[in-house]
């Protein structure tokens, strides 16, 4: 079977019913299509920051105005609920369209640099430049809002963009398809890449991509580093989180324990950035557990229905990750935790990969669902004697993207805020900072390299590149050619009179060095 027969069918996960079926890209094309993006690529890089802002109006009004059937292909590829879609998909793809389309021009404008005195006849300023062609693989559990939000940034900083998408939800790349023409970009600005993440994966890096983006699991990450190594190929790579919430003994408890269980189950608990291990102070520990128990068991999970949005929570994108999310409860029993509470299924629950929210207690470091990522809507809470033995519970994970601490104390809390080895901390909130297009995303350690988002994630999108001039038409520079005595006292003279230690060795130095300077810059190099 040929490349182009090849197809792959998007399931909803929840039903089981065929949602599309999608041709694969035949990446022996690949070639001819990156040489279409580079050629469409520089007449786009030509255009200014407002006509590029036009375009990303054009696919805002379309995002906005089919809103309801973004946020259902959202859900019947890969899920969630409609209103979990709306919120956390549809919405921030609009706002970022908004943001970058006002704020690139500001952060990837020409910056003058400063530096010092002796180099005053030097001027200096830094262009951020675009990369060229950037591959993004994107995942599934996002799939709409995470690939969307990097498109948006690439197009901005004047790059072309190959995109692809999450084997398990091609439907959602078919969407972003549309919301790109919409757009009205130069033909082969954007392209969609249908296939396998690997195979494509080497297709652009043998092919000569500029840079690649990545948001996925930490071994096919490492993988994909290990490939970029070979050509030296910039990446840029999220992930993923083990993320700890904090409560400590001021904590508004209802408040804490709305938002930990929308970080924790919102999305089936499939967010890189939800919340799955939680440190509770002793004193307040009992009464969060009861409170949190409540509004566990008062959740729904279910397929819900076309004229019914009253689900809470959807079901897991994949039967893998249903199995994973399996493996770690029951270690967790075995080795002593205690279900608290779980959620109620609502409809027929039993043809989709569906998993009820659980809040365990009695939980230790050795349990996977503790020392790994679950990735589920399972939450872990286990009781600390106080803040300092919260953070470095906390702290210990490999993984570092996002946490949160909750206290109506704020000082205290930024306090140990700057304390939390994570990429992101939230206070009294968690789980909604990557739908801010002005805020840096990523995390530390293996949670990933490199950031997206806000103005970090615009320079990612660009090559910096520094241009240098002469103020005044002078013939050398100091420390050019001839080497002579003169020429070494003159440097001597000119560490001096950087950085003098006192008044007297500074006029001194100026005394002696500014003749030198004039005859050195200004003067013919005399050869016999």
């Amino acid at each position: 079977m040929t490349a182009e027969q090849q197809t792959v069918t998007d399931y909803n996960p929840a039903t089981g019913a065929a949602v599309a079926e999608l041709n694969h890209t035949d990446l022996a094309t690949l070639p001819e299509r990156i040489a279409k993006a580079r050629a469409a690529q520089h007449r786009w890089a030509a255009k200014s920051f407002k006509e590029r802002a036009r375009h990303l109006r054009l696919m805002r009004d379309y995002i906005v105005e089919r809103a309801e059937d973004l946020a259902t292909i959202v859900s019947d590829s890969n899920g969630k609920t409609r209103v979990d879609a709306l919120a956390t998909e549809v919405l921030p793809c609009a706002l970022a369209c908004s943001w970058y389309g006002k704020n690139a021009g500001k952060v990837l404008a020409p910056q003058r640099r400063g530096g010092h005195l002796l180099f005053a006849n030097k001027s200096t300023t830094v262009e951020h430049l675009p990369l060229g062609v950037v591959g993004i693989i994107s995942p599934w559990n996002y799939p709409l809002s995470i690939p969307f939000g990097e498109i948006t940034m690439a197009l901005m900083a004047g790059n072309a963009v190959l995109l692809k998408v999450a084997a398990a939800t091609p439907a959602v790349g078919r969407a972003i398809e549309r919301i790109l023409d919409a757009g009205e970009l130069p033909e082969g600005l954007f392209q969609h890449i249908v296939g396998s993440g690997s195979q494509v994966a080497t297709a652009f890096f043998e092919n000569g991509i500029d840079k690649l983006f990545f948001t996925g699991s930490v071994p096919a990450g490492k993988t994909l580093m290990a490939q970029a190594a070979q050509t030296l190929t910039p990446v840029s790579l999220e992930l993923g989180g083990n993320d700890p919430m904090i409560v400590l003994a001021d904590a508004d408890l209802e408040r804490a324990t709305n938002g930990a269980a929308w970080a924790g189950y919102q999305n089936a608990g499939q967010s890189c950035g939800g919340v799955e291990r939680i440190y509770v102070e002793d004193s307040v520990h009992d009464e969060f557990v009861a409170l949190l128990a409540k509004k566990t068991r008062a959740l729904r999970h279910g397929p819900g229905r076309r004229d019914d949005i009253s689900v809470d929570i959807g079901s897991l994108t994949t039967e893998g990750q249903l199995r994973t999310v399996q493996q770690h409860l029951e270690d967790a029993l075995a080795k002593g935790a205690r279900i608290e509470a779980q959620s109620q299924p609502v409809g027929d629950v039993e043809h989709g990969y569906f998993f009820p929210a659980t809040l365990l207690t009695g939980v230790n470091d050795t349990m996977l669902t503790v020392c790994e990522e679950t990735f589920g809507p399972i939450i872990a809470v286990e009781r600390v004697t106080d803040a300092e033995q919260a953070l470095t519970r906390a702290n210990r994970s490999n993984l570092a993207l996002t946490s949160s601490i909750w206290t109506r104390d704020t000082r205290k809390g930024r306090a140990l805020a700057a304390r939390l080895q994570t990429g992101v901390t939230t206070l009294n909130d968690h789980l909604y900072t990557h739908g801010l297009s002005e805020a840096p995303w990523g995390g530390w350690k293996e949670s990933g390299i490199g950031r997206t988002h806000g103005p970090e994630g615009l320079l990612e999108m660009t090559n910096a590149k520094v241009i240098n001039w002469d103020r005044l038409p002078a013939k050398r520079n100091l420390w050019w050619y001839p080497f002579d005595q003169a020429t070494y006292r003159g440097l001597l003279n000119a560490l001096h009179f950087a950085f003098p230690r006192g008044p007297l060795k500074w006029l001194g130095a100026s005394l002696k060095l500014t003749p030198f300077l004039v005859r050195k810059m200004f003067s013919k190099w005399k050869v016999d």
